[in-house]
């Protein structure tokens, strides 16, 4: 379904940008850091699979647009393109700070209950709705068959690639959090390795039409 190099390009790119700090990777560090190590995991986890929602979102909204017109497909990406631009800059000039604070709302509970919270708290989050919509096009190619299923198998390997880290981080949150406030920088260059992903993809988009 996905070629090798289509694969490697988007993983590549998604560990990347997972890495970079954020808004889910900070609630992550928050509740390992102040619940422990197998409250960390559960959130994670829950962040990683609340993707997929926002999979199925795509998925249907993005196939629609395809089926009316293939110019309002093309649309959809030179749009998503430049706001992946804009998000480039933005990592760009971020200072990489991260605030390891427990988030409210995030009281502490069974790691099933956390789990749950960490899907919605993905799933609800207007940015990453937008966020898919605009990243998972970028590397769907017309000719290799159906774009639904394309992007299905991205949303896939986004949201395996995001349990696997959220879970490391909330596993090791305490040793993450330590390093970061030692080390601060580690964060922005992280950030600025996102950033650098970001507008290389959006330039890519707006070059190539």
């Amino acid at each position: 379904m996905l070629a090798p190099e289509q694969f490697l390009g988007f993983l590549v790119a998604a560990v990347a940008i997972t890495a970079s700090p954020g808004p889910d990777n900070l609630m992550v560090l928050g509740v390992g850091v102040s619940q422990g190590r197998r409250q960390g995991v559960a959130f994670g986890l829950g962040c990683a699979f609340g993707c997929l929602s926002h999979t199925l979102l795509a998925v249907v909204g993005v196939s629609a647009l395809v089926a009316a017109s293939p110019w309002a497909f093309t649309a959809l990406k030179v749009g998503g393109g430049l706001y992946l631009l804009w998000l480039g800059l933005q990592a760009l000039r971020s200072r990489g700070a991260a605030a390891l604070q427990a988030r409210p709302g995030l009281a502490a509970g069974t790691t099933a209950a956390l789990f749950l919270r960490g899907v919605l708290a993905n799933a609800i989050n207007p940015k990453v709705v937008l966020f898919f919509l605009s990243f998972l096009p970028q590397f769907v190619v017309a000719d290799r068959g159906s774009v639904g299923l394309q992007l299905a198998a991205l949303g896939v390997v986004f949201t395996a690639q995001a349990a696997v880290l959220f879970g490391l981080l909330g596993f090791f949150a305490g040793s993450v959090g330590q390093g970061l406030q030692r080390w601060p920088q580690a964060g922005m260059w992280l950030d600025r390795l996102a950033g650098v992903i970001f507008i290389g993809l959006g330039l890519r988009l707006i070059v190539a039409r």
